[in-house]
Parts: C-alpha cells; sequence; structure tokens
C-alpha cells in the first residue's frame, strides 16, 4: 500500500511563507551588498555549477543547514554567528521558504527568503558571476 502523505510540500512551504518574511527582488537587490546582509544560497552544488551563482553569497547545502547555524554544532560556521540579516535562497523559492523557516525557528534572525529564488534574481538583472573552476588535484 502506498504511503499516505498528510502534509505535502506545498503545505509546508505556505505554512513557512506565512511566518517568514519573503522578500521580492526589488527589495533584496536593495539589500544586496550591505555588510549587515549575508545571502544564503541552499542550492545544491550543481545547481551552482550549472546556472552560476550570486556574487558574495554564502553557499549552504540545505541538507547541512541547521548544522551550520548552531553554534555548539560541530559542523557550525562562523558566517550563521553574525549579527546580520539572513536572507536565504534556492532555485525557485520553495526550499528557501523552508530553510528560512528552520532558521528563524532555531533563533536566528532576521530572517527572510528570496521570493522567486535564483530565477527571479536573474530574471531582473541581479549580479551573478559563473562558479569558479576546481582547481586540479595534485
Amino acid at each position: 500500500m502506498p504511503q499516505q502523505i498528510t502534509r505535502g510540500y506545498r503545505q509546508l512551504v505556505d505554512e513557512a511563507n506565512a511566518i517568514v518574511e519573503e522578500i521580492d527582488v526589488a527589495r533584496a537587490q536593495q539589500l544586496y551588498g550591505r555588510d549587515d546582509v549575508q545571502f544564503v544560497d541552499i542550492r545544491d552544488i550543481r545547481e551552482l555549477e550549472r546556472e552560476g551563482r550570486v556574487p558574495g553569497a554564502f553557499h549552504c547545502p540545505r541538507g547541512m543547514l541547521e548544522f551550520w547555524i548552531d553554534p555548539a554544532s560541530p559542523y557550525a560556521r562562523p558566517q550563521f554567528q553574525q549579527d546580520r540579516h539572513f536572507v536565504f535562497f534556492c532555485a525557485g523559492g520553495l526550499r528557501s521558504a523552508l530553510a528560512a523557516r528552520a532558521a528563524q525557528e532555531m533563533g536566528l534572525k532576521p530572517v527572510s527568503h528570496l521570493k522567486g529564488g535564483y530565477g527571479a534574481w536573474r530574471a531582473a538583472g541581479g549580479a551573478t558571476e559563473p562558479l569558479p573552476p576546481k582547481r586540479a588535484a595534485g
């Protein structure tokens, strides 16, 4: 018998958007480049390699988010230990809603996420750059 899912991804995203600030590209562009703002790209590394990145954004794979935020974690990252406004984004704004909700529930603040994600950012002419090529080992 197939699994009976009682709360689908759309409901989870809607619930996240009800409690997390969702900003549009125009607002994100106003925040971009400020010293007190940290953009956080939660896309998979393959997406960055394929599509490019926002210069200055910190890449945090979604699967490591909670571990990198928590200062008590052996995986804690200094980018999350600063007093900044954190703007999360993914490709289209769904994963970043869930990530921003998790971050906010952990106590990170202020937190928001980019409506439409990297796709909306790029379509609006936001700054992008290719991911630098990997250096060969040796």
